[in-house]
């Protein structure tokens, strides 16, 4: 479903933890070929980028916007799961985030369309600080990265540009996946690794090669 000619990168990025290992990363590779995987360790049968801080969690996510990774990137969380055609979403040419899919009024940062030219400010505004940045960014208005982006990134949002293509397990597949949908979030528990359905690649299947 991906191809280099878009002239955008697919990245994800691996802080490894009792969480999030080696083969959850391989298992959203097995669905986007080409995907580029920050990491603080390498993952074999995936073009690895190491991660260069000790940012913990869901902050190395920041590293994304390094001076170093050039073009416009497109980002996914490691448990994503891809149900359809997603080309659209490389053609945005936009800085472009979820809303909450609880507090619309609040932008996600579990998918992102990442404009180069929007990078340097982000980067600019979070190296003056960075561990000041972090316990800045523990309340209900402004927690986690997305916190702190929404305050130094310009952005769109996917529903505006691409209504009814990326959805929430949670919120909207209670019922069965929705006609429309080309991406399911699982924000939080469950997993999609712990969620049996026939659109849901099964944990643990074979790589496909990156060619």
């Amino acid at each position: 479903m991906i191809s280099r000619n878009h002239g955008v990168t697919p990245v994800c990025v691996l802080k490894t933890s009792d969480e999030y290992t080696i083969k959850h990363a391989q298992w959203l590779a097995a669905q986007m070929p080409w995907i580029v995987c920050l990491s603080d360790v390498p993952v074999p049968g995936v073009e690895t980028i190491r991660l260069r801080y000790d940012w913990p969690g869901w902050w190395s996510k920041m590293e994304l916007f390094r001076p170093d990774l050039k073009g416009d990137l497109l980002y996914f969380d490691i448990d994503t799961v891809i149900t359809g055609d997603i080309s659209a979403l490389f053609n945005v040419g936009k800085t472009t985030m979820l809303s909450d899919f609880y507090k619309p009024h609040m932008p996600a940062s579990g998918l992102m369309y990442i404009a180069q030219q929007d990078k340097a400010i982000a980067w600019h505004h979070w190296m003056k600080k960075p561990e000041a940045n972090m316990r800045q960014c523990r309340t209900r208005e402004h927690w986690g990265d997305q916190g702190f982006l929404r305050k130094h990134l310009p952005h769109q949002r996917w529903d505006d540009v691409l209504p009814g293509q990326i959805v929430s397990y949670k919120v909207h597949c209670q019922r069965g996946l929705p006609a429309t949908a080309k991406v399911v979030c699982f924000h939080g528990q469950p997993r999609p690794w712990d969620v049996k359905k026939h659109w849901i690649p099964p944990y643990g299947g074979k790589l496909q090669a990156n060619t």
